[in-house]
């Protein structure tokens, strides 16, 4: 899986890893009841944490950030928010507190009790098998506003690629990630990568897109049009990006009496 800390995985993770197949029963106040305040809480917790690094918006990717949620639980007397849904509206309270969109998160998802991470990386399903369509796969995309990529994961393409790169881009990028060694040095996928904007789009147009499969996006191919709209419209972007998310989000999740509410979000109860 690609190291990129980007905040479109995260929510695939939180689909894949921690949730599993199961019937949409999800609903927008679904703890108005038991825990009202679950919701203030995630909101509280991750703007205190883009406030002290803004790079943590994007850093969600990484699953044991829902460590930082362990008093969620302590708050309402015992284990009710299950991890699936903390990471999902923590995905949703990030990109608005860098600038974004907002959207309503529908709630009641329950955490698998036989995912690992080994798993979700090996056997995520492709968006087209998940119901998501071409606008949604570029929309999604959009993601990579947020965030940095290990040089690992973009050496080839400064490297090997002429046809589809701007060449001193591709130079820049070199000056900090070698032929060999320095796997870990990070590169923004865009110029603003602590602000949910369109600049992302604007770099594929350019020819500068980090990573191989987002300059695919703008290539001569189908998406082309579409990457050009969200370049020079963020207004639309945002709009697209937070129907996506809705959509995506209510991918076949584990609801009812199906899972567990994990304790601890880094292992089954």
């Amino acid at each position: 899986m690609s190291s990129s800390y980007s905040f479109l995985f995260l929510h695939v993770l939180v689909m894949f890893s921690l949730a599993s197949i199961g019937f949409s029963n999800l609903s927008d106040d679904f703890y108005e009841d038991v825990y009202p305040g679950a919701l203030p809480t995630i909101r509280r917790v991750v703007e205190d944490a883009v406030r002290q690094e803004r790079r943590m918006g994007a850093s969600l990717l990484r699953l044991h950030f829902h460590d930082c949620f362990v008093n969620v639980d302590k708050v309402c007397g015992g284990p009710i928010v299950s991890c699936a849904d903390i990471l999902a509206v923590a995905a949703r309270d990030s990109v608005v507190a860098l600038h974004g969109p907002t959207w309503e998160v529908e709630l009641g998802r329950r955490d698998s009790t036989t995912a690992s991470r080994t798993t979700a990386n090996n056997d995520i399903p492709t968006p087209l098998m998940q119901g998501l369509d071409e606008e949604d796969l570029v929309a999604l995309s959009g993601a990579h506003t947020l965030g940095f990529a290990q040089c690992s994961t973009f050496r080839n393409r400064i490297y090997s690629e002429t046809n589809n790169i701007d060449s001193t881009f591709a130079s820049q990028r070199q000056a900090n990630c070698p032929r060999s060694g320095g796997d870990s040095n990070l590169a923004s996928l865009d110029p603003t990568p602590a602000l949910f904007d369109s600049k992302y789009f604007s770099n594929l147009v350019s020819k500068k897109g980090l990573l191989h499969f987002d300059q695919a996006l703008f290539s001569g191919g189908e998406t082309d049009e579409l990457v050009k709209t969200y370049s020079t419209n963020l207004r639309t972007f945002s709009k697209d990006f937070a129907k996506s998310m809705i959509k995506m989000g209510n991918i076949k999740p584990l609801t009812g009496n199906q899972g567990q509410i994990r304790v601890d979000c880094r292992t089954v109860n």
